[in-house]
């Protein structure tokens, strides 16, 4: 809230310099920022009585926008990429897969495998789920499972995350 927004009887009143001016009435305050040229503006409402501050207003969003701007760079998102592979994979294919998803736990992302039947492997469920283990296993040094083998439509997916 800015100006004549603000409806408190009576604020608690800092200068553009950061000198503490007391607490005063909002008018009085407000009557104050327009000798200056400056807005007031409510810093902290849940403060009793609420504190706000003569400053200029476009100034002051322009500098909260720029320390939003620098918290979300400090942000590390963390991506999910996905592996794929058929129940009939030869060993080499599974090895240059694994070499895959080991690069993308060193990068810092979650790798999330996923086994897809198609037409009659839909028989043949049980009897490949030992690829997933096998992939978890050789996997150990480098990454947990995060989300055990689970049987999804037509296809079976678990998620490794980096260890830690």
């Amino acid at each position: 809230m800015i100006n004549e927004q603000i409806r408190d009887r009576e604020v608690r009143v800092i200068s553009s310099d950061g000198e503490q001016l007391g607490i005063m009435s909002a008018r009085d305050a407000y009557k104050l920022a327009q000798e200056q040229d400056l807005d007031l503006v409510k810093v902290s409402p849940n403060a009793k009585p609420p504190v706000c501050k003569i400053i200029d207003y476009g100034k002051y969003r322009y500098e909260m926008a720029r320390k939003e701007k620098e918290a979300k760079k400090k942000q590390k998102t963390i991506e999910m990429k996905e592996i794929r592979l058929s129940p009939n994979i030869d060993s080499n294919d599974l090895n240059t897969k694994m070499n895959n998803a080991r690069k993308f736990l060193a990068k810092g992302n979650k790798v999330k495998v996923t086994l897809r039947f198609r037409g009659r492997e839909m028989a043949h469920i049980q009897s490949s789920k030992h690829i997933l283990d096998d992939i978890a296993k050789s996997m150990e040094d480098v990454a947990t499972v995060e989300k055990a083998p689970k049987q999804e439509g037509r296809s079976i997916s678990m998620v490794l995350a980096e260890k830690r």
